[in-house]
């Protein structure tokens, strides 16, 4: 995996659930950064060494990163709101509480606009994981399979709805089948969208026998330094389970984990990969 750019001696990554963090950190490593890694309480990555932290305690951990001299952070993986404790704001946290609450109920992409505020407040610069590693993100082009023209219009009829949606600060993932929405991405995620339809739609004549399209994209006018929509093998197996014929996404706008075998895996069950243009 290539590392774009200078990797400054002090990164940080802020890691979430998910395997994401576990890649942005083997890649720093490989070209000689060791990155400190930091994980919100409630929120740590499985098989990865991290330095929990709380968000009562935001300023304490701004300032010994600046003290520390990191030059950047990445954030990387799924993180939801944490439950704050009143009791455990230190006094300079506190005094950000307004502004972080009045962030967190204008919905998730405002509140992580904040967070990205706020470390840039402290000086730290914040990068996508795109940017510091764009083979991650797919440009145009089918990946394995061979979209159909029915397939075409699911995936376009699938980003209108998302586009439609992105005001109101939903998910990032809509399933459509014959020109008909069948589930959006909300709170619970990807998994549990691609639940409910693989429930929902019980007896079809195996993967790929009931069609439809499962898009994904970032939301319209979000910031892409956090919270990037990401997919991978896991995502290929429960689009097979729910009977589809394949995964479209905005091409340079969704990262794909693990390629390789993402791509072998569509194939096996006969689902198409798409980086829609």
């Amino acid at each position: 995996m290539t590392v774009t750019g200078k990797t400054p001696a002090r990164t940080v990554v802020i890691a979430g659930q998910g395997s994401l963090a576990a890649v942005v950190v083997a890649a720093l490593r490989d070209v000689g950064a060791e990155p400190r890694v930091f994980a919100l309480e409630g929120f740590v990555p499985d098989g990865l060494a991290v330095e929990p932290f709380r968000l009562e305690r935001l300023v304490p951990l701004l300032d010994r990163l600046v003290d520390e001299g990191v030059g950047r952070v990445v954030f990387a993986g799924a993180v939801r709101r944490p439950r704050l404790d009143p009791e455990l704001f230190d006094q300079r946290t506190a005094a950000l509480l307004p502004r972080i609450l009045n962030a967190m109920q204008s919905g998730d992409d405002g509140a992580l606009r904040e967070v990205i505020a706020i470390f840039e407040d402290w000086g730290l610069a914040v990068v996508g994981v795109q940017d510091l590693l764009p083979d991650l993100v797919p440009g145009a082009g089918v990946l394995a399979g061979d979209p159909t023209d029915a397939d075409r219009r699911d995936a376009d009829r699938a980003a209108e709805i998302l586009a439609a949606l992105g005001p109101l600060d939903l998910g990032q993932g809509a399933v459509v089948a014959s020109a008909l929405c069948v589930a959006v991405e909300t709170l619970p995620g990807t998994d549990a969208m691609l639940d409910f339809v693989a429930r929902h739609r019980a007896g079809a004549a195996g993967p790929g026998g009931a069609g439809g399209v499962f898009y994904k994209a970032p939301k319209p006018g979000q910031d892409r330094r956090i919270d990037l929509p990401t997919l991978g093998p896991a995502t290929i197996e429960a689009a097979a389970r729910a009977g589809l014929s394949g995964i479209a996404w905005e091409a340079g706008g969704v990262i794909v984990l693990d390629r390789a075998a993402a791509v072998a895996a569509a194939k096996g069950a006969g689902l198409f990969l798409w980086a829609r243009p």
